[in-house]
């Protein structure tokens, strides 16, 4: 039996032998380097064959959106009561916001939490339940930046110490132009340095073998809002002004060209 079982073991090493040697070596296509090759191939990178430019190019544009961070903060002895003042305190904020125009689709609930408060008492020697606080944040929305400071200021008034404001972020409703702007420049930056760099070494360009682009998320400007002591309490201003400011846009290509 030892003899056929030699046999079939050298078989199967010459069908796996002759299957590798069958393999296709790596095709390398425009624009896409390879970093493999067959056993005993060259490794070929498109890098090598062409020269490859960056460019990245900015547009600006004032925000035309600003979104409230606020909410209330409720602490009580027990959970019930800890809910109870949270609730009312929020309903009075969520008619302010609805009373100002602001659309249900624009505010969202971005956190509600109920947290024990507990301390360590050394004679004791155990942990000690001081209460509870709930904790009711929302976001909303606003199409009218100008409007901004009055908001906060009434939600304020009508929230009183519960209140609280974790901050603005501005942004613009409809980006696409604004990158484009900035693809545009990217592209003509990175075309420019392309044909400087082909001038100074004595080669011309050929055709695009290969295009990227790169961008950023959309561009969003925070700023805090008037926030002091350890339980972030809100002072109260007869005015609060709220300036947008500018965005900023970016997008960065990379290019790569034959050389003729």
């Amino acid at each position: 039996m030892k003899p056929k079982i030699i046999v079939i073991t050298i078989a199967l090493l010459l069908v796996v032998s002759a299957a590798g040697a069958c393999a296709p070596a790596p095709v390398a296509y425009a624009g896409m380097p390879v970093t493999a090759a067959s056993a005993g191939g060259v490794i070929v990178s498109q890098q090598a064959l062409g020269l490859w430019v960056n460019g990245s190019g900015k547009s600006y544009a004032a925000p035309d959106i600003v979104v409230l961070s606020l909410g209330v903060e409720s602490e009580q002895p027990t959970v019930a009561e800890a809910q109870r003042f949270a609730a009312d305190a929020m309903d009075k904020v969520m008619q302010v916001l609805k009373s100002k125009g602001i659309a249900e689709k624009d505010i969202q609930t971005r956190q509600y939490n109920i947290q024990q408060m507990t301390q360590w008492n050394d004679k004791q020697n155990k942990i000690i339940v001081l209460g509870y606080k709930v904790t009711n944040m929302v976001d909303a929305k606003l199409h009218e930046i100008a409007k901004a400071g009055a908001i906060i200021d009434s939600v304020v008034a009508a929230g009183g110490d519960l209140v609280r404001v974790n901050g603005i972020s501005f942004s613009v409703d409809n980006p696409a132009p604004y990158y484009q702007t900035a693809r545009e420049k990217a592209i003509q930056a990175a075309t420019d340095k392309a044909k400087q760099m082909a001038n100074a070494s004595g080669v011309k360009l050929g055709k695009v073998i290969y295009i990227d682009e790169s961008t950023g998320n959309i561009p969003v400007v925070r700023n805090a809002y008037m926030l002091k002591s350890s339980y972030n309490e809100v002072v109260a201003a007869p005015t609060t002004s709220i300036s947008g400011g500018e965005l900023e846009f970016e997008a960065t290509v990379q290019i790569v060209y034959e050389l003729n």
